[in-house]
């Protein structure tokens, strides 16, 4: 099967892509079934559910969002895994109210846990949804590449308030409730009933690297892409990336 992802999009979600089809393989081998049940909460208008479900994966979104949803509904359709893809209105903190507790092989949570009340809530929901030995998908903002990038913007008071802030934020005006630590998140993991294995620093260089360039220079998407993963799984690049990526698994 091809890239699921556009190209230029592909910067934000190769890493993540490559490490989550990884673990699904490993559970369908572990499980005997072809098909999974997967959850994804907060996964809006299907970036990863419908590649998912073209794989032949049962995925169910979860997203506060009607017109996220109704995306979501084309796109599957338009894809030609409708069958296989569902979406429910609701959130990561309500959870139960929508979904079965139990119910399935793999979670993803990405971009969820910067925008809830309580994250850590939020993560023990996540693993709440797993089956024993299911695979947990956690990506959320990093601290560190938002202090780098408001350095190299010229804000360095902003970037040293985000350093002490206890929630990673760089003043009122940030968009962003919650930035995490690779630490911090992996011991949130551990704290809902799992066990964090490997952790990817995400988009290390692409947020930072101008856009004319990548999209102009003949081979920089590609060598980019290559460098990004290169990068991914080196903890001193953990500290500088835009967003963490941890996967988890459930204890049995």
């Amino acid at each position: 099967m091809s890239d699921p992802m556009r190209p230029r999009a592909s910067l934000r979600t190769a890493v993540v892509w490559e490490v989550l089809k990884e673990a699904l393989d490993r559970r369908v081998k572990a499980t005997g079934r072809e098909a999974l049940d997967v959850l994804d909460t907060g996964g809006g208008s299907g970036n990863f559910a419908v590649p998912l479900a073209a794989l032949g994966h049962r995925v169910t979104v979860v997203d506060p969002s009607p017109n996220a949803l109704f995306a979501l509904e084309r796109r599957a359709a338009e894809a030609g895994v409708a069958e296989r893809v569902q979406g429910v209105q609701g959130d990561v903190l309500g959870l139960f109210d929508v979904v079965e507790r139990g119910g399935y092989d793999a979670v993803l949570c990405h971009g969820v846990l910067e925008y809830v009340e309580d994250p850590a809530e939020g993560v023990r929901n996540a693993v709440d949804a797993l089956r024993p030995e299911g695979a947990l998908s956690l990506l959320a903002a990093g601290l560190g590449g938002a202090v780098l990038s408001r350095a190299l913007a010229g804000h360095f008071t902003e970037a040293r308030h985000a350093l002490s802030d206890p929630a990673g934020r760089w003043g009122a005006g940030d968009p962003v409730p919650h930035r995490f630590t690779a630490e911090q998140l992996t011991e949130l993991v551990g704290g809902a009933g799992a066990t964090a294995g490997s952790v990817h620093g995400v988009r290390v260089f692409a947020d930072l690297v101008p856009g004319v360039l990548v999209d102009t220079e003949p081979g920089a998407l590609d060598a980019l892409l290559k460098l990004e993963a290169a990068a991914a799984e080196l903890p001193a690049f953990h500290a500088v990336a835009t967003q963490l990526h941890v996967l988890g698994e459930k204890r049995g």
